[in-house]
């Protein structure tokens, strides 16, 4: 006598993205930015004095606080990028130099960088004008009268301090490539740069996706420690306000609440691109 036994069912398969339902595909964080924005028209329209105030006079260093961040990323991508290659390259000077900025560069804290550049830098540069004086007398006199423009400075330490842990990012990124990709693409007669542009860096690229997204969140955030070398930032203008106004309490809310809601927003934007690049995985 057989026994007939249906087959088991295995209940903790996976479901495909297109079998979940809307709110089992729905970031639920998303209720937390709604909560935040929520709160934010709450207090400007029940308390138009401060609250709508402050955020009137915060406007525009909402826009140099975006202007920074984003101008600053388009050189941490190249300038990590460039460090990325040059610390996986065979030359040992390029990798050399490369290792010894990255090394360097994520031992000094990204204020102390800021100071430097803004407070210390053109002392170093009047000096090598001074010391060209009688050699190259028209070069000196424009080293000496050089002065340092706070939104540049702000953008260059933001850009060397984070085009260091981009780097490794990059080469986090192309190291998890498996080597046999830059070998095939050798194979049909590409060269090292051309197997690297159209082989290995595209693939690489979608891998690192998600670490680039956040770490455009974190500079963002980070953006705020330029107000001490005189940039109008966010939060040089809360700082501002408070001075004239004394309202230290409803100023600083105001300030937490618009980058609160800057940064929940990435940071949702930045879970959907993950979500989608591991579901192309």
């Amino acid at each position: 006598m057989t026994v007939k036994t249906r087959p088991v069912q295995n209940k903790t398969s996976e479901t495909t993205p297109e079998e979940k339902s809307l709110w089992q595909r729905l970031d639920r964080w998303w209720l937390l930015f709604v909560g935040v924005v929520v709160l934010t028209l709450w207090l400007t329209q029940t308390r138009p004095d401060p609250y709508r105030r402050i955020l009137v006079y915060l406007e525009d260093g909402l826009r140099v606080t975006v202007g920074v961040t984003v101008v600053s990323f388009v050189f941490i991508v190249l300038v990590g990028l460039i460090g990325g290659l040059g610390r996986i390259s065979k030359n040992p000077l390029i990798k050399g130099v490369a290792s010894v900025y990255v090394e360097i560069v994520r031992g000094i804290p990204l204020l102390v960088q800021l100071m430097f550049i803004y407070y210390a830098s053109p002392i170093v540069i009047r000096g090598l004008g001074e010391s060209l004086a009688k050699s190259w007398p028209a070069m000196s006199a424009r080293l000496i009268a050089i002065k340092i423009n706070p939104f540049v400075a702000a953008i260059v330490g933001l850009t060397i301090c984070y085009g260091a842990y981009m780097s490794e990012i990059f080469r986090a990124g192309i190291e998890s490539i498996p080597k046999g990709q830059m070998e095939a693409a050798r194979s049909l007669g590409m060269g090292y740069l051309q197997s690297m542009r159209f082989v290995v860096l595209p693939q690489a690229i979608r891998m690192i996706l998600p670490p680039v997204g956040n770490e455009f969140v974190a500079l963002l955030k980070d953006s705020s420690l330029v107000s001490v070398v005189a940039v109008a930032d966010l939060t040089r203008r809360g700082r501002e306000f408070m001075a004239s106004t004394f309202m230290a309490l409803e100023t600083w809310l105001m300030v937490a609440l618009v980058y609160l809601l800057m940064t929940l927003f990435l940071s949702r934007i930045v879970a959907y691109i993950e979500e989608r690049t591991n579901y192309s995985r």
